[in-house]
């Protein structure tokens, strides 16, 4: 009965019992140990369907842009969980932009190499569906980045998150046989990216296994490769080199400037980390340009195109590679590139 004495502290129960199912599920998740009803799936179908809702939960200050992929191939999955692992990203970019801003969600088909593979543990070479979701907000340090898919872990206040968001989406893409990463600096937004393998549409089966990729040789063009991650900047310098490109390298801006005034004469190309910390990629073309006015500039990043442009770091049209990239698509873009006229953007 509605007046019952007992009623309420019925209701206390009831309500933490719930909590604890939810949590109790999350913690399943989080360890590979939920059961799932995966099926074929159109990506595109499934952020369509979640688009709505989305918009209720992410509130009128921030902006939420879809770039879908056209020809989107097919994963597999299941629904209701990839669902969840949209909304959690979205929430968690939202909580990141308490003032408002951007909220980006993009597909595209992408082909991870074994050169890529090598970089990363765990992951196989083959054609996957990529997933970001990228945001404007207040971004991450170093320290906080290598903490996020833990249990329990926030940087949240008391009361205002359990630390099981993330966690729960790291859970479901690699039950789902998929791979998370995160890029972030402070100040400068979060782009989380999904790598979900590719399935035929009728048998379901995962299109993995290498494909024959063209190099595209270098001229012996002296080329200078600024990155402040290791594992990115290893590949690309390894990639170019067995191109026939003769390769400089930097961890950051203050020593690929001290390189350049050292070889301003030979340097034919600077291929640069968009978002570094100190000096940034824009900063250093900039700084280059008066002093080597031919300078071919590629900027590369695990943001998005549309992220960087929207968030001010990059003007549109500047020639840009995101990562992660193939041998081939490394190769085509810095061949594309020096190839262009002087001042051609485009």
């Amino acid at each position: 009965m509605a007046d019952d004495p007992l009623r309420r502290n019925i209701e206390q129960i009831r309500k933490a019992g719930q909590s604890a199912a939810a949590l109790t599920n999350q913690l399943l998740v989080f360890s590979r140990k939920q059961v799932l009803q995966p099926k074929v799936l159109d990506l595109n179908c499934v952020i369509a369907d979640t688009e709505k809702m989305l918009r209720r939960v992410i509130g009128e200050d921030i902006i939420v842009v879809s770039e879908l992929g056209p020809g989107l191939r097919r994963v597999m999955g299941d629904p209701s969980q990839i669902e969840q692992v949209i909304m959690n990203l979205a929430v968690n970019a939202r909580d990141a932009m308490p003032r408002g801003g951007r909220l980006t969600i993009e597909t595209q088909n992408r082909y991870l190499d074994k050169a890529y593979a090598q970089q990363h543990v765990d992951v196989q070479p083959g054609h996957y569906l990529m997933l970001a979701v990228s945001d404007t907000g207040i971004g991450m340090n170093e320290e906080t980045r290598s903490h996020i898919f833990e249990p329990f872990f926030t940087t949240k206040e008391k009361g205002k998150g359990t630390g099981l968001g993330l966690a729960t989406v790291y859970g479901i893409v690699r039950q789902s046989g998929g791979h998370i990463w995160v890029y972030s600096e402070p100040g400068q937004g979060t782009c989380f990216k999904v790598y979900l393998p590719r399935v035929d549409a009728d048998s379901g089966r995962p299109h993995l296994g290498p494909v024959n990729c063209e190099v595209v040789r270098g001229k012996s063009k002296s080329i200078l490769l600024v990155e402040d991650d290791d594992c990115v900047r290893d590949l690309a310098s390894t990639c170019l080199r067995i191109s026939g490109y003769m390769i400089l390298v930097a961890r950051n801006g203050e020593e690929a400037l001290r390189i350049f005034k050292e070889n301003e004469q030979s340097i034919q190309m600077l291929i640069t980390d968009v978002v570094m910390p100190g000096v940034s990629g824009s900063d250093l073309a900039q700084i280059m340009h008066p002093l080597s006015p031919g300078l071919k500039v590629l900027y590369m990043s695990g943001y998005t195109d549309d992220a960087i442009v929207q968030h001010g770091v990059l003007e549109a049209g500047v020639n840009f590679l995101q990562n992660p990239f193939t041998l081939e698509a490394l190769t085509s873009k810095v061949r594309q590139v020096l190839d262009k006229p002087v001042g051609n953007r485009e």
